[in-house]
């Protein structure tokens, strides 16, 4: 229950979002998570700035899954550290790393567009993924890839 969270001392600075509440680029870039997260109120923390100590030992603070969309009860489960909500997680985690390849390998060796990639994607392995997205979420998600791994190679 979240009334008797209240009154527990909350004293360590949060080590995902440095205390300020709040996620942003450069957390996400320090804790390499870009194409995985976008600036946002802080889950690790639920934008208090503060954590519990046991926290640190129950989630990783890079924990991909652990993100401020998800249902509270997801939130909870992830924090109690039930092995199928942090299964489901690595699944996820698993599924967007090979996406970030697909879109890679694609755009490096093919010299695929994101339109064209997205469209590859939905035709040949969209049925089997264990996450779906729409054509357009794709499509834009895949730009984003792309236009990092370009920034990078600059």
């Amino acid at each position: 229950m979240r009334i008797f969270n209240l009154f527990k001392r909350s004293d360590i600075e949060c080590p995902r979002c440095l205390g300020k509440g709040f996620v942003d680029w450069e957390d996400i870039a320090r804790l390499n998570r870009r194409l995985k997260w976008v600036p946002a109120p802080c889950a690790y923390c639920n934008a208090t700035g503060k954590v519990e100590k046991e926290m640190l030992s129950k989630v990783a603070v890079d924990c991909m899954y652990l993100t401020i969309d998800l249902p509270e009860s997801v939130i909870e489960k992830i924090k109690e550290g039930d092995r199928e909500t942090v299964e489901k997680g690595k699944q996820r985690e698993l599924f967007v790393e090979f996406l970030i390849q697909y879109a890679e390998h694609h755009y490096f060796t093919q010299n695929m567009d994101a339109e064209s990639i997205a469209n590859l994607y939905l035709k040949n392995e969209a049925e089997n993924a264990p996450f779906s997205a729409t054509r357009e979420e794709l499509i834009k998600y895949i730009q984003g890839v792309i236009e990092l791994k370009k920034s990078v190679l600059n």
